[in-house]
């Protein structure tokens, strides 16, 4: 399991690489400013990133009564991923439409356009975030 300073890590790197990368690319492709979409995904960030201490604790968890191992194959990676982004799109969807002024069919375009980014960015990130810093079994962890 992971410490509470390790997932605090976790979640703040992973939301500071994440937004320095869509920011611009989804400016560009949904033709909105740098400042839309940069402050949009700010409220986001901040939204997932309280969300993603939450959602990996439970998850961890659930892995570790589950399974007895709170390490992720593949498959668990990608149910992972693919859970977590489920919940932000419920989550961000009248946000996103609020914020932009659109539509909500336009807001959920956007919305899984950033679901399906941070999807395949959660796989990647949270692999390698596990290889730098493997989670320690139960017994491995200080008394």
């Amino acid at each position: 399991m992971r410490t509470t300073l390790d997932r605090i890590r976790q979640a703040l790197s992973f939301e500071a690489i994440g937004l320095l990368i869509v920011t611009p690319l989804f400016a560009w492709i949904f033709d909105h400013s740098l400042r839309e979409i940069g402050s949009l995904g700010l409220i986001g960030a901040t939204a997932a990133t309280i969300w993603n201490y939450v959602y990996n604790l439970c998850f961890d968890h659930a892995l570790l009564s589950w399974r007895g191992d709170p390490r992720k194959t593949p498959a668990l990676r990608i149910l992972h991923a693919a859970l977590f982004e489920l919940t932000l799109v419920a989550l961000l969807l009248p946000v996103f439409a609020w914020w932009l002024d659109i539509s909500l069919m336009d807001a959920l375009l956007m919305d899984l356009a950033f679901a399906a980014f941070y999807m395949c960015y959660t796989f990647v990130f949270t692999w390698a975030y596990d290889t730098l810093y493997p989670p320690t079994q139960p017994s491995q962890r200080a008394a």
